[in-house]
């Protein structure tokens, strides 16, 4: 059995995450020692380590949600777990289609800066002003540049 503090440090994950993971239900509540500390099991350890692998390759909480709910379930077919990845590579792609974006108006935009004074700085220029960019580069779901 771990502690918190060990299975934090197993899975590399602070405590506060580990409390709050708990609080959602991604993860079970912890076993009770005698003296009330927290005390967690190898599979506590290996769920824990799915979720941060989970969260590292951006998926969100729900989305591991659904694939911890589906990995409870070994004899199911995947094609649920597909569909989850299969989104979240659109979503990933989605982003690296607006950061190629954001990269080439950053690189515009400082092309077209003379080096000169601030007064005349083309960068603080474009970025006081969005009309002055060449694409719109926002992300759709917030409204705001970025």
């Amino acid at each position: 059995m771990l502690t918190i503090g060990k299975l934090g440090a197993s899975a590399g994950v602070k405590v506060p995450t580990i409390r709050y993971y708990e609080q959602i239900g991604l993860l079970p509540e912890a076993e009770r020692s005698a003296g009330n500390q927290r005390l967690y099991s190898q599979k506590a350890l290996e769920r824990l380590a799915f979720i941060r692998h989970a969260r590292d390759l951006g998926f969100t909480l729900e989305a591991i949600r659904d694939l911890l709910s589906l990995s409870d379930q070994p004899d199911q077919p995947c094609a649920a777990a597909d569909a989850i990845v299969i989104a979240q590579l659109a979503e990933v792609e989605s982003r690296l289609a607006r950061l190629g974006a954001l990269k080439v108006e950053l690189q515009r935009i400082l092309t077209q800066c003379a080096g000169g004074k601030i007064a005349n700085c083309r960068v603080i220029e474009a970025l006081g002003d969005h009309s002055l960019c060449a694409t719109d580069h926002r992300y759709p779901d917030l409204g705001a540049t970025i």
